[in-house]
Order: C-alpha cells, then structure tokens, then sequence
C-alpha cells in the first residue's frame, strides 16, 4: 500500500489532535472537520479499504468504535451523530487508509459551527425479488 497521511500520523511525524490510542487503532480529529468533533478513527495497519483490513484490526476497531463515539458525545454535547467509512475513489474515499468518521450531529446547527455535519442524499430504489433472490446467493458464495 502506497504511504498515507495516515502512515505518517501514526508515526508522529505529523502533528494531531490524538484522542484514542492503543495497540491496533488510533483515533484523533480531523484537521478539515464538518462539525465540531468530528473525530477519524484509523486501524494502524496499512489497508486501504475495509475489505483489505485483517480480522484482528477490524475486530478491535469494532471493540473501540462504541466507545468513540459515545467519548465524542459526551464531549460535545451533540445531540446526534454518524459513522461514515467510504471504500475506493468512487465512494469518495480521499485517503487511502481505512478511517472511519465520527460526525457528531447538533439540533442547532450553529452549535456545531464547522458547518453543522453531514448532509446526506438517500435516493432509495426497490429491489427486485428475483434480482434479489439471486444477488443474495452470489453474495453469500463468497462470504469466506
């Protein structure tokens, strides 16, 4: 995998806002946040995208992710949050080290100030039964 931000963040050799460290993950503020809080929380393994990540990183950041969230809660006084995780340039992912974003929510989006979090765009289809018969038993073959 070809060297992140991320790799150098981890390293020490570029300064952050850590909030979270342990032996597999590390979790610290995002310099360009969409509100206040927005926290990035990183597998120290080198992967670009979630499906490259090992059990063992995916494990132990689905240990810590919880309590992430609920720290930046807490901290923040937002009344709500998201978990956004995007995987390859067509899902918008910019760097390519798996980071999942914590985006803390405000009733008043003033209160949040850096933009008050994430819009989102949810242009929901139908699924088809039979299409859905099918990509279900595809999906499933090649679940290891």
């Amino acid at each position: 995998m070809a060297e992140t931000i991320f790799s150098k963040i981890i390293r020490g050799e570029i300064p952050c806002h850590k909030v979270y460290e342990d032996d597999r993950v590390f979790a610290f503020l995002d310099i360009g946040p969409l509100s206040r809080g927005h926290t990035l929380v990183i597998p120290k393994e080198a992967a670009a995208t979630l499906g490259e990540l090992s059990d063992e990183s995916a494990a132990a950041i689905g240990r810590v992710l919880p309590r992430l969230c609920r720290a930046v809660m807490k901290a923040t006084g937002a009344t709500a949050y998201n978990v956004l995780q995007n995987n390859g340039a067509a899902a918008h992912q910019a760097v390519f080290h798996v980071h999942f974003h914590i985006i803390p929510r405000y009733e008043n989006a003033a209160e949040g100030s850096a933009g008050g979090g994430l819009g989102i765009r949810w242009p929901a289809g139908k699924l088809d039964s039979t299409d859905g018969t099918q990509l279900a038993a595809a999906i499933a073959a090649h679940v290891a």
